[in-house]
């Protein structure tokens, strides 16, 4: 453990983490915190016994360890038409339920938030983006606000450009493209692929993200999870877009997710496959040759109708490699049955497995048998997947994934496109369903494409090379860890010299 700045010079840093309740937030926050704790921050996350259980086993292999990090928990209240015990938001897929659960989660801590700063006395905490009252009370209580901020800085700076210059109101259909200005890239987008709320700027969450950027703002400044050499000049628009200070202190799973145990049950608690046992997926990929598998995961908020299921299954029967795919529980009957049939057959063959719902993606990523990833551009498995110096096939389906697959496949050519062409709204399937064929021939040529194709594989390897060196002694990540700390300590300082009025 290392502890930044010099010893004794004042009291050991307190702070509070805040992760919001979906794992792709949750996780990283987590994960977040638990490097400060390396540190030698002393460290609460404040949750839910739900969320807590994703990764308690973590944070107390990290307090044996003797970093200080606890877990504080708060129960939800009973709220007319929330299930019992569902506590993340992607254990539904109902928009009514997730917001009856954002409503209560944010009313629970909110009102004890006043009384977890009395008994933790932080020196400053970092806040999920979605907890935006929270930069309140950071004011109230003179506490610097961190914002954990999701997504890429290239999303976020192209996100900005949308809603200063309103470039896809100058189109005259949602597949025409057109040019969003102000990047050091020049990129093109469709309005089929940008997120509903710039097309509707009236609704719920449009405001929500109104809401969001203005607390970001006035907080001391933001926390990414990615690495300079993956985005570095969108990193220093960022800073001059928004005004405020950013840190970026990435990839964060291998900085602090160092040991078998703690990539096993990263993101879910346990290092068991459901249904299957511990030794299930290695033996497989055991038995495969290097390079040989592609991995198949939409991450832990998909939601695919029974057509597009379909699709995916005879898509990978027809790649001609051998894949493993992490299907998240399927509530449709007959898309199950589908889909249980589809596996009993590649895996007599064996040339497929299927994981049910959780997978230890870390472990996976870096087994050698692994060539290449079909992945929905979620920021948490885009940096992951370049961590472990594997090229992508980009399927992006909501959220700000549409941007990410622009970095990957346009600016870094570090991933090949599936063809996807429309956002999502979470929950809902949407109109396009994307062909086995397309499939098929993605993975075709990712994974045996051809000199093209080495090339992108030669550059993500160099790429996976630098963000190693990210979070190493002097590294960028590191630096910038150590940066962010350091002023929490000056700041911590200033106020202990401040006479007492």
């Amino acid at each position: 453990m290392e502890s930044f700045g010099v010893e004794g010079e004042y009291e050991k840093l307190k702070a509070i983490f805040l992760p919001f309740i979906t794992p792709s937030h949750l996780v990283p926050v987590v994960d977040i915190a638990r490097i400060f704790a390396m540190h030698g921050v002393d460290v609460t996350i404040i949750t839910t016994p739900g969320n807590a259980a994703v990764f308690q086993s973590s944070i107390d292999r990290d307090a044996s360890r003797g970093r200080s990090i606890q877990t504080h928990l708060v129960q939800l209240p009973h709220v007319p038409g929330l299930p019992e015990g569902v506590e993340t938001i992607n254990a539904t897929t109902s928009k009514d339920i997730a917001s009856k659960l954002f409503e209560a989660l944010n009313k629970t801590i909110q009102t004890q938030f006043q009384q977890l700063l009395h008994q933790y006395k932080p020196d400053f905490f970092v806040s999920d983006m979605f907890y935006t009252w929270s930069v309140d009370a950071a004011a109230e209580f003179g506490i610097p606000r961190l914002i954990y901020v999701g997504g890429t800085y290239f999303a976020h700076c192209a996100m900005d450009s949308l809603e200063r210059f309103e470039p896809h109101k100058k189109v005259e259909s949602d597949d025409e493209s057109f040019l969003i200005p102000g990047l050091p890239y020049n990129l093109e987008m469709t309005r089929s692929q940008i997120p509903e709320r710039f097309k509707k700027p009236d609704d719920t969450f449009s405001y929500l993200m109104k809401i969001v950027k203005e607390s970001e703002k006035r907080s001391h400044g933001s926390l990414f999870k990615s690495f300079y050499a993956f985005e570095g000049a969108y990193e220093e628009l960022y800073r001059t877009i928004m005004g405020t200070k950013s840190w970026n202190v990435g990839p964060i799973s291998s900085w602090v997710n160092q040991d078998a145990a703690d990539k096993g049950s990263r993101g879910h608690g346990k290092e068991v496959e459901e249904g299957k046992g511990k030794e299930g997926w290695l033996a497989w990929l055991n038995s495969k040759k290097k390079g040989s598998v592609v991995y198949v995961c939409f991450g832990s908020m998909n939601n695919f109708s029974g057509t597009q299921i379909r699709e995916i299954a005879h898509g990978l029967e027809d790649c001609g490699h051998d894949f493993m795919w992490v299907v998240r529980k399927i509530d449709e009957d007959e898309s199950r049955a589908v889909v249980e049939e589809f596996e009993k057959r590649v895996e007599a063959s064996e040339k497929g497995y299927l994981i049910w719902g959780w997978a230890p993606q870390l472990l996976i990523l870096e087994h050698p048998a692994v060539g290449g990833v079909v992945t929905h551009c979620g920021m948490n498995t885009v940096i992951e997947t370049v961590d472990a110096g594997l090229p992508m096939v980009t399927w992006p389906l909501f959220a700000e994934q549409f941007f990410n697959e622009r970095l990957v496949v346009d600016v870094l050519k570090i991933a090949v496109p599936v063809g996807a062409k429309e956002w999502k709204t979470w929950g809902e399937f949407g109109n396009e369903v994307v062909g086995r064929e397309k499939i098929a021939k993605a993975i075709g040529l990712l994974m045996g494409g051809g000199e093209e194709y080495e090339e992108v594989r030669r550059r993500v390897k160099a790429l996976s090379e630098e963000a190693k060196k990210a979070i190493q002694i002097g590294g960028s990540s590191y630096n910038s860890l150590k940066d962010v700390i350091q002023e929490m300590k000056l700041l911590k300082l200033e106020k202990l010299k401040k006479p007492v009025a």
